[in-house]
């Protein structure tokens, strides 16, 4: 397994939540070269504010219904694995948006 992520481009929507921030940092011990999508942190005691996760790799901030950025995003860095994890965990709150 460690060789298989070893410098292939990895594409993680979500990667400022809490499984996304831990994947990331966990594809980064693997050689992998990510790219994270995805709406800002919600705190700054977050992992992914804790962990520095930011300077580590592409981080791009936007909304995964922003079709436009995100097509840019395929375009510009041409991922060969993604791993889709963007959501809206609360019920309550995805009604809303």
């Amino acid at each position: 397994m460690n060789q298989f992520y070893k410098n292939k481009k990895i594409l993680i929507t979500g990667h400022t939540g809490f499984k996304g921030s831990w994947l990331s940092l966990w594809l980064l011990k693997m050689g992998a070269k990510v790219i994270g999508y995805a709406l800002d942190p919600y705190t700054q005691r977050d992992n992914f504010v804790l962990s520095n996760i930011s300077k580590k790799i592409i981080d791009i901030r936007g909304d995964i219904r922003d079709y436009n950025k995100l097509k840019q995003v395929f375009e510009e860095y041409k991922p060969e694995i993604i791993f889709h994890l963007a959501a809206q965990p609360l019920v309550r709150l995805s009604y809303e948006t």
